[in-house]
């Protein structure tokens, strides 16, 4: 059998894919059974199936069996489309995921380990606006990066700094019951946080219930392996995760890790979050689509 058919046949039988799918928001047939862990889907990623419009995506993944969403980009949408997204998400009884704090990626340009004090007034500026997102979508999670090294300083100096600026974040979501959620990044050298043990020392040192670790474990992959043991080492200020198989930061089973196990090492420890599906599709078009939500049934197999 070819390769095409033999995903398309296989992806049907596995998830319950009609051949009636289409992108209307109404589906007519029997919604799959939810998977065990909350998968959360990005805007693009079965637009193929479901159409451009993030709602019927957000349905479509329904009717696959997901049940969360997350939107790095949640804070460049209008209030509307915002308001409208927690609304559908509420109906369908699912969790929103992950949005980044800011709406112009500062933490790319500068950075908190400066002590700049212009910094320090963007992330209260950006928390704040945060949390008005927050409320209009129904989320509890916000991913932050503190940003760069700044080489003209002493590596505990930054460390002082980037603490002292994720406090004054956290005054303010502490508030509203909003976690910004560190993520650790293996994108270039420069970043400051690239460690799990790193941002947890970080976590404890803010010492706030709205500062905890965004555990992506395709980064980690790349920065450390040891995924599970890491993970275990850090277990108390993890408050989100995120997935992609390495390399080639695709859907589980198309590279090296073995997400079969760790997702089930993740339910057994009772984790009732989100897992973000940060990552691109390995195929293309329709088929890459099927083959995807194929990979997360083989991988949720694990009961």
């Amino acid at each position: 059998m070819e390769r095409r058919g033999f995903l398309r046949n296989s992806s049907l039988a596995g998830v319950g894919l009609l051949s009636g799918l289409h992108s209307s928001a109404k589906h007519q047939h029997q919604p799959a059974k939810p998977f065990n862990l909350n998968y959360a889907f990005h805007d693009g990623m079965f637009a193929n199936h479901a159409g451009k419009d993030f709602i019927d995506q957000i349905k479509f993944a329904h009717d696959q069996g997901f049940n969360a969403i997350e939107d790095n980009g949640m804070m460049s949408r209008s209030s509307e489309m915002q308001a409208k997204i927690g609304d559908t998400l509420a109906k369908l009884g699912m969790h929103m995921g992950v949005f980044v704090i800011t709406s112009d990626n500062w933490h790319w340009k500068t950075s908190l380990a400066t002590g700049k004090q212009e910094f320090k007034n963007l992330i209260v500026k950006d928390c704040k606006e945060a949390i008005e997102v927050a409320k209009r979508c129904n989320a509890k999670w916000a991913t932050v990066v503190p940003g760069n090294y700044d080489r003209t300083l002493p590596y505990d100096l930054q460390m002082a700094n980037v603490i002292e600026g994720l406090r004054m974040g956290t005054e303010i979501l502490e508030k509203a019951g909003l976690v910004m959620v560190l993520e650790p990044l293996s994108d270039n050298p420069d970043l400051f946080l690239r460690y799990s043990t790193q941002t947890y020392m970080v976590c404890k040192a803010v010492n706030s219930p709205s500062c905890k670790i965004l555990f992506d474990m395709y980064h980690m992959q790349r920065n450390e392996g040891n995924i599970i043991a890491n993970m275990d080492k850090c277990w108390s200020e993890i408050g989100y995760l995120q997935i992609g198989d390495n390399p080639g930061r695709n859907e589980p089973t198309t590279g090296e890790m073995n997400y079969k196990n760790i997702f089930k090492h993740i339910y057994n420890k009772g984790f009732k979050g989100v897992l973000g599906m940060e990552h691109g599709n390995s195929i293309k078009g329709k088929e890459g689509e099927l083959a995807l939500i194929k990979a997360y049934r083989d991988s949720d197999d694990f009961l």
